[in-house]
């Protein structure tokens, strides 16, 4: 007999190949949501700094209220803003990434996960 397919062998062969690849990939795909996550915090922390250095540069003063001259990326929560004797602190979350959160200051009053003035840090 001369039948034209696959054997159920082949098939599984197949069937475990794909699984071996889905399970390589899943994890990395993880860690590129995670990553990206952090990049948007950072952007948004990078952007907030430069509100509030024009608006320094307007009133010679930093403020805690931008009103709408600073917005954050969808999914991102902005904390409080506080202001120091020399500056400010802020902090952002995401929505989607819980449990990690992104500081920044300027002035000599740092702010955990920041350590160095100007540069965001993320935990």
């Amino acid at each position: 007999m001369n039948r034209k397919g696959f054997t159920l062998i082949e098939l599984l062969i197949v069937v475990v190949i794909i699984g071996i690849l889905a399970a390589i990939a899943i994890p990395k795909f993880a860690n590129t949501k995670a990553k990206a996550y952090i990049a948007s915090m950072k952007s948004d922390m990078r952007n907030l700094v430069t509100a509030e250095e024009a608006y320094f540069a307007d009133s010679v003063k930093y403020t805690t209220n931008l009103g709408t001259n600073f917005a954050v990326t969808t999914g991102n929560v902005l904390g409080t803003i506080a202001l120091t004797s020399d500056g400010w602190t802020a902090t952002v979350t995401n929505t989607n990434y819980a449990g990690h959160t992104c500081a920044i200051y300027i002035g000599s009053t740092a702010i955990a996960p920041a350590n160095k003035e100007g540069e965001p840090k993320c935990n």
